[in-house]
């Protein structure tokens, strides 16, 4: 059972990371795209976004668990640091992406440019701490 739970824990993880790294290639055309495409583009963002959500619903239902069934001490460093980077995350996460993508619906062809790079720099923030937390979680660190 707790490899059935690693395993679901792993591929909750690829699907609350993963998907967004396929739009760094389309930053750069969002400032010239129709209305219609950035229609999409948007569509697609905010699929990625709610597909990252769920996704961390069951990474942290089996973390969870994985702590209770393994036995790991809470207090573990690697553990602590995680669930700080996390609750970070979380904060981040809820502010980021929402209200750049309703600017960017709504933006002149002429506004776009600052617009895509203010969502930019929200994913790659986005994307540093998960990828913090990953790297904690396969790494574990222990600090003391």
């Amino acid at each position: 059972m707790y490899r059935w739970i690693v395993f679901l824990h792993i591929l909750s993880a690829m699907l609350s990371i993963g998907p967004f790294f396929v739009f760094f290639p389309f930053f750069q055309r969002v400032a010239r795209m129709e209305k219609n495409e950035l229609a999409v583009f948007i569509g697609l963002f905010r699929f990625c976004v709610q597909l990252s959500k769920h996704a961390g619903h069951v990474l942290v239902t089996t973390g969870v668990l994985l702590l209770w069934l393994g036995g790991w001490d809470i207090l573990t460093s690697w553990i602590l640091l995680t669930l700080i980077v996390m609750v970070g995350s979380l904060y981040f996460f809820a502010r980021a992406f929402s209200p750049i993508l309703r600017a960017l619906a709504g933006a002149e062809p002429a506004d776009r440019p600052a617009i895509v790079q203010r969502l930019r720099r929200a994913l790659c923030g986005y994307l540093f701490l998960v990828l913090l937390m990953l790297c904690l979680m396969v790494v574990k660190p222990s600090f003391w």
